[in-house]
């Protein structure tokens, strides 16, 4: 049996963040992954295809991805669309809130050029396996592929977890970190309670070729059947690049029902419904492609640690798509529990490592404000597309609140700054 300051469970991008910056750090750690490693080739096939699912990255984990030494790489492959605005409108009503605008007109030097970023999770992903296999990390990582966990047995709070896998090798360490999603094997056989909200509601995704440019603009229509997210994807082609910024990935909430029956419908069909849902903001749609769909729910973990073991990203938490903060509250997970994790092992002497007092302090960081921004999330939902969303009263106090908001440029800065997440 092979014991590690830490394992992980999940090289998804927040586990693998997390494997970086403790490798940074100098901590012995191990990386389990249950899909096949990916060579050169294999990433290259990936890569040579658009993928219409990005993450919008705020300035905060941009932040983290540069200091381990992964954004270096997804910058050099230009296969990033930096955004400096956002735009939020509701089609029925009054108000439109714009965050970042740093034109002439509205010189705001407290703003950052640069809201966030919107990356595909292949380049992300691609990047962060680049990274780990450099030699300043990798002698502290051991990274196992094409394996899964079979069974945890929890040894004391002295020898932490014994792992085992499906090829039946065993793994000790001193920390078990559970970052398998949504799903968490970790979470499961830890016995830690979930609580859910089914929104009752299914999101349609794919990527457009609009009419007009998205102009390095995140957009958000607040329809009264759910949102419908506008976000810029990159130039991947000499024939995008050539006339670019006009891909766009579409994220369209619908009643669960009305989001099956339109994705059986044929391409364009589904194309212009899009384009007549936004109100052509951005013109017709010409193409579109790689159309998909998934159930949308929250869900939190009623505890994020237990003796010797920790859970961060969508193992703990999983929110709304609404704002897609999602990962970047995963991202902001990994950024506590590492400073948490390495400051009380240099304040011991390197004697302190995944302590229960260490883990609980993590907990308190980050579950409250989790909790925050998931029931925010579901009470913005709920005030545009919820039962009662469509009653005059509660129209009327949404039309006056959104138009008032707009109108309070402090105010908007401040959102705008929480948006960026620094």
């Amino acid at each position: 049996m092979k014991n590690n300051h830490t394992l992980i469970i999940g090289s998804g991008i927040v586990g693998a963040t997390l494997a970086l910056k403790l490798a940074q750090a100098k901590m012995s750690v191990t990386l389990i992954d249950a899909r096949p490693a990916r060579d050169a080739l294999a990433w290259q096939g990936v890569l040579s295809k658009r993928d219409a699912r990005v993450y919008a990255l705020s300035l905060a984990s941009i932040n983290l991805l540069k200091d381990v030494g992964v954004w270096q790489k997804i910058a050099s492959s230009k296969r990033k669309a930096d955004y400096s605005q956002m735009q939020v409108w509701q089609l029925n009503g009054r108000g439109e809130l714009l965050f970042g605008d740093n034109s002439e007109n509205h010189p705001d030097s407290a703003l950052p050029q640069m809201l966030g970023s919107m990356v595909e999770p292949a380049v992300i992903e691609h990047a962060l396996w680049q990274r780990l296999y450099e030699d300043d990390v990798s002698a502290y990582l051991t990274i196992i592929a094409g394996q899964k966990v079979t069974n945890m047995d929890w040894l004391g709070a002295q020898q932490g977890y014994r792992v085992t896998l499906d090829n039946h090798t065993t793994i000790g360490a001193a920390l078990l970190v559970g970052a398998d999603g949504r799903g968490s094997f970790v979470r499961k056989q830890a016995a830690i309670g979930l609580d859910t909200l089914d929104y009752n509601q299914t999101a349609i995704c794919c990527a457009i070729h609009t009419e007009k440019p998205h102009q390095a603009t995140a957009r958000q229509a607040m329809l009264p059947t759910g949102t419908l997210a506008l976000l810029p994807l990159a130039d991947i082609t000499d024939e995008d690049k050539a006339d670019p910024q006009h891909w766009q990935s579409i994220v369209w909430t619908l009643p669960r029902n009305q989001a099956l029956a339109l994705i059986e419908e044929d391409d364009r069909v589904i194309a212009d419904k899009l384009a007549a849902a936004c109100h052509y903001e951005l013109g017709a749609i010409s193409q579109i492609e790689s159309i998909a769909s998934f159930p949308l729910t929250a869900q939190q973990a009623t505890s994020y640690v237990a003796d010797n073991l920790v859970l961060i990203g969508d193992a703990a938490h999983g929110v709304h798509p609404l704002a897609g903060q999602g990962l970047n509250l995963g991202m902001l997970d990994v950024q506590v529990l590492s400073e948490q994790l390495t400051h009380d092992f240099t304040r011991s002497g390197g004697t302190i490592w995944g302590s229960n007092q260490t883990l609980r302090r993590y907990e308190r960081l980050r579950r409250p404000h989790n909790s925050l921004m998931m029931h925010s999330f579901s009470a913005l939902n709920w005030l545009f597309a919820g039962s009662l969303a469509q009653l005059r009263p509660v129209q009327q106090i949404r039309n006056e609140g959104m138009y008032r908001v707009g109108k309070m440029k402090p105010l908007m800065r401040l959102f705008a700054k929480q948006a960026s997440g620094v």
